[in-house]
């Protein structure tokens, strides 16, 4: 005989099926994680950041790092995060010589956009 787990009072027969019907029932985003280098410091960026997000439907925030780069946490609708991001690379090209780029998909974090 199958396991047998109750996942909020729903009778499954997997770990996986559980997981999964957990999953669906978090308020899940896309989220990015942005390291950005070049000359992004002292130069507005993260300011400009700020600005680029109220034209998007993300939260998160941005933060300078002691090694010289910018962070960006970003969450939010697929499409949204994405657009965000393509545009802080094209507006802030400029300064930019690198980007470090992970996402994942995790419960919210955020709310709002900010400067850390």
């Amino acid at each position: 005989m199958a396991d047998v787990i109750f996942a909020y009072g729903v009778l499954v027969s997997s770990y996986s099926k559980a997981r999964s019907i957990l999953v669906d029932m978090v308020d899940t985003v896309h989220c990015v994680i942005l390291h950005f280098s070049g000359r992004v410091q002292g130069v507005g960026f993260r300011y400009h950041t700020l600005q680029l997000a109220k034209g998007f439907e993300v939260s998160g925030y941005v933060k300078n790092l002691p090694d010289g780069r910018v962070l960006v946490e970003a969450e939010g609708p697929e499409d949204e995060v994405t657009g965000f991001r393509t545009e802080i690379e094209e507006q802030l090209e400029p300064f930019i010589r690198n980007v470090e780029y992970r996402s994942e998909i995790r419960p919210s974090s955020f709310r709002g956009f900010t400067i850390k």
